[in-house]
């Protein structure tokens, strides 16, 4: 009667075993890349495939190719402020379906490689207009801005791919800067606020908030989506961390140091507790740190030392734009991560091919059982010399 009882212990804990490993499979199953979706809705409707790839567009702005992110980042958005997610979601439509009508792969476009852009642009746009929230005539410049993005990516592409290095946002920072330029502070039609520098002088203000600073550290990642509130920035981490937990952790590093980086050049303190000081940081650290370089503790000195570079360069660039009243944008982490894509030596092992990017820990494992192969071809070149 003992052995019985055992035995049926033994089985309920090996049925609740099971059961537990089978939630975890199927949970898994909405983390990372979720290429298994693409091969489901290969034979669905086109405007099934276009939405997916429109959430993929959304999620890739901060470095997360998954569509449930870019469901929650749409929400986030939308909490913060509903104009914005307006504007970003038009964004993203508008250079996608500009890219199908200029007749880009298909396959390309459900994957939202031609949206992250175009919804940066309007999100900007929108950030910075000074004619407040529901001005509709904002939308054209918006959707001409997103459209302008795809002519742009195309080109860049054709001299990039010649180095295996990614577009990226050259793209949204070019048309970004255009737009602003074109427009002025004082236009009838588009007005934006200018820019102050980051390194101008604050009179009368010299105690700094401990708290504010921490809490610039979250929205430092919610400044990727000129997201300024922190419930909704916590939601963007969320997305991110459904993706990969070790870009959550990047993300976090890349902002912290933006802050120290800030706080090391006595920037103003707006910059700081509003998460502008961190967000080039944090997009530096998140693109080495395992996206762009197979993860490893090399690797990750090499992101923080990026996120550093990120967060100077670009204070630098946001001194030299303010004073015709212009946002440094992310053009410190977009130079920073090609110029790191870039390097010789010991680093190019763990580089990762631009067409085999997943999520960093799928990039560990496919590391893992791709460098003997690596290895063994090396030996059989060796031989033949």
């Amino acid at each position: 009667m003992w052995m019985d009882a055992n035995v049926e212990v033994k089985g309920a804990n090996g049925s609740r075993a099971s059961i537990r490993q089978h939630v975890l499979n199927g949970l898994l199953l909405f983390t990372g890349d979720m290429r298994h979706l693409d091969t489901y809705m290969q034979d669905k409707l086109f405007v099934l495939q276009l939405a997916v790839g429109v959430l993929r567009g959304v999620a890739m702005v901060t470095l997360a190719n998954n569509p449930l992110s870019g469901a929650l980042i749409v929400i986030a958005l939308a909490w913060s402020s509903p104009w914005m997610s307006l504007l970003g979601t038009l964004g993203v439509l508008a250079s996608m379906l500009t890219a199908l009508i200029t007749g880009q792969d298909s396959a390309t476009v459900t994957a939202g490689v031609h949206g992250y852009n175009g919804m940066l642009v309007a999100l900007l746009m929108g950030a910075s207009s000074s004619a407040g929230d529901w001005y509709w005539w904002l939308l054209l410049p918006a959707c001409f801005g997103s459209a302008t993005c795809v002519f742009l990516y195309n080109s860049l592409s054709s001299v990039l791919d010649r180095w295996d290095l990614p577009v990226s946002v050259f793209p949204f920072n070019t048309v970004i800067i255009l737009y602003l330029l074109c427009t002025g502070p004082n236009n009838p039609y588009f007005p934006h606020h200018p820019t102050l520098p980051p390194g101008a002088l604050e009179p009368n203000k010299t105690d700094l908030i401990a708290a504010e600073v921490m809490r610039g550290m979250v929205l430092g990642v919610g400044q990727i989506y000129a997201c300024e509130e922190m419930a909704p920035s916590l939601l963007i981490l969320g997305a991110v961390l459904l993706y990969s937990p070790l870009m959550l952790l990047h993300a976090l590093v890349g902002s912290a140091v933006g802050m120290l980086a800030g706080l090391s050049m006595a920037v103003r303190h707006e910059c700081l507790y509003s998460g502008l000081s961190g967000f080039n940081g944090a997009l530096g650290c998140m693109s080495i740190g395992g996206l762009c370089f197979v993860f490893n503790w090399r690797i990750h000195l090499l992101a923080v030392a990026g996120a550093f570079i990120s967060s100077y360069l670009d204070i630098a660039l946001g001194n030299l734009l303010g004073t015709v009243g212009l946002p440094a944008c992310s053009w410190a982490s977009t130079i920073i991560v090609t110029l790191m894509l870039l390097l010789t030596g010991s680093v190019t092992m763990y580089r990762i091919p631009r067409d085999q990017v997943m999520a960093p820990e799928h990039n560990v494992s496919f590391h893992r059982s791709w460098k003997p192969g690596k290895a063994a071809e090396a030996e059989d070149t060796d031989v033949n010399n």
